[in-house]
């Protein structure tokens, strides 16, 4: 099947979820505050079952889907372990989740731009995906 902007969309958002789901499982080890925990647990299942959709639809279009860059990741997980390491506390998570929030939305919406050709269903997917991004960035707000 030809690499249609559909197919190109989806494998961002495929690798954007990924990339916070592992944002989300780096930090959660150092959270103290239950109601932060519980936010983050919410938000981290909304990303696993847009995935599950998403590669739904990857797997019609058949394609494997993509992983996260793995400069980006490796970034990511420095600048974690790197503040972590003087300041566990709560508000370093909201910092630290914030800012993965949203570069990650960001990078969608330009993607969303630079796709325009995708299908409907998969422009709502990154739609989607923008939202939960939105909200749990909002939601940090309360600990930063």
């Amino acid at each position: 099947m030809p690499d249609t902007d559909s197919v190109r969309l989806l494998r961002e958002c495929d690798a954007g979820i990924k990339m916070g789901v592992g944002s989300i499982d780096d930090v959660s080890s150092y959270v103290s505050d239950e109601k932060l925990r519980q936010c983050l647990e919410e938000s981290k299942r909304d990303h696993e079952i847009l995935g599950d959709h998403l590669r739904e639809r990857l797997d019609a279009y058949g394609d494997k889907g993509k992983d996260p860059n793995v400069a980006a990741q490796s970034m990511s997980w420095i600048k974690t372990n790197a503040k972590l390491v003087f300041d566990r506390s709560d508000s370093v998570i909201a910092d630290l989740i914030t800012d993965g929030c949203n570069m990650g939305v960001k990078s969608l919406r330009r993607y969303l731009n630079q796709y325009k050709a995708a299908d409907d269903e998969s422009r709502a997917i990154a739609k989607r995906l923008i939202a939960v991004e939105r909200s749990l960035a909002d939601n940090m707000v309360a600990y930063l």
